[in-house]
């Protein structure tokens, strides 16, 4: 009879698995869900999943690129008479693929107009071409933080960075985010130096960044788990509560047989599954996320009203409309409500 009904058991086990298509704890989302029904299970609660919210989409290409103010006509006609290199540049943006450049060639042009008008300036005597310069040298400096917006944050690139339609960060990522933590760590470093007037840089690795972002969708992916993440985390939170305002989990502190399930439950799922995504997630913000939000801080004087408003939600780090911040308190809430649970058995964890 034993035998008989372990082998109904492992049938119908195998049955689920079959159905059920792969391990609920190799993806994300399903490994939240399992979780939130494991933790109901096991305290004779209805489990019950909230909607996720949905995550706001980077703004549009448009609304992100800033019109880029281009010196008089007259004042390129008459800098390109001149025999220094500033003719050969200013020939190079009067010609047809000048007049249709990407925002990385445009800063990169900005740069050398700014280079090669100073180095004319040392040569010329003439006071007029002298002031024509100077005004040029100036109002091109003082664009220039326009320039770096467009080739770091008014790109098609981004976009894909930042799309949501790939899912979830992987649980356990086999590919580390280090090669895009290290381009956005070197990006920052010449961006600074570039809006501190220093102009010999290199911008030679920048295209294979946009190219490493074309190819890429992880700040997407982070920002959809931490959506999911949190309500999840939330859901079990309640559940929880739902447990401590009704009937104890023990009685005087004493652990009981349920008390050893739920124990069990909590250190094989969320300590053993949940938590090292977490980690996950809190590494790759780290990596990833945080230089990409200085990467826009830097440039807050240019940040695009559009770009503000979701900069709040998807990059902030902080604020009552910031994803990690609303991260940090669903783990927060979830933890304390382990902790008093657990509490009432003699088996608090730490915090």
């Amino acid at each position: 009879m034993f035998a008989t009904r372990s082998a109904r058991l492992l049938v119908s086990t195998a049955i689920i698995f079959l159905l059920a298509g792969c391990n609920p704890f190799s993806n994300a989302r399903p490994m939240m869900d399992e979780y939130v029904e494991r933790v109901g299970r096991v305290l004779d609660t209805e489990p019950e999943l909230s909607e996720i919210p949905s995550a706001s989409p980077i703004p549009r290409r448009r609304n992100r690129v800033l019109p880029m103010p281009e010196l008089e006509l007259g004042m390129l006609d008459f800098l390109s008479l001149y025999g220094c290199e500033l003719q050969y540049v200013v020939g190079e943006k009067n010609s047809v693929m000048g007049k249709v450049m990407q925002p990385l060639n445009r800063l990169r042009y900005e740069v050398r107009f700014i280079q090669a008008a100073a180095e004319c300036l040392k040569t010329v005597e003439d006071e007029e071409l002298q002031d024509v310069l100077n005004q040029a040298i100036a109002s091109k400096r003082e664009s220039l933080p326009i320039a770096i917006w467009n080739a770091t944050w008014g790109l098609d690139e981004v976009e894909t960075l930042f799309t949501l339609a790939k899912g979830e960060y992987p649980v356990g990522a086999e590919y580390p985010l280090s090669d895009l933590a290290r381009d956005v760590r070197q990006l920052n470093k010449t961006v600074a130096a570039l809006l501190d007037q220093n102009l010999d840089v290199d911008l030679g690795f920048w295209g294979n960044v946009h190219q490493r972002w074309q190819a890429e969708y992880r700040a997407g992916q982070l920002i959809n788990s931490s959506k999911l993440v949190a309500t999840r985390l939330d859901d079990a939170t309640h559940l929880i509560q739902q447990r401590l305002v009704s009937r104890p989990l023990c009685f005087n502190g004493k652990p009981n047989s349920q008390s050893d399930i739920v124990q069990g439950m909590f250190f094989s799922i969320y300590i053993g599954k949940v938590q090292p995504y977490l980690a996950d997630l809190r590494r790759a913000r780290r990596d990833l996320i945080e230089p990409l939000t200085e990467l826009a801080e830097m440039q807050a004087e240019v940040m695009p009203a559009d770009f503000r408003e979701w900069r709040r939600s998807a990059l902030a780090l902080e604020g009552v409309e910031s994803v990690w911040a609303n991260l940090d308190r669903a783990v927060e809430r979830h933890t304390k409500a382990w902790q008093s649970l657990l509490e009432q058995c003699g088996l608090r964890p730490g915090a």
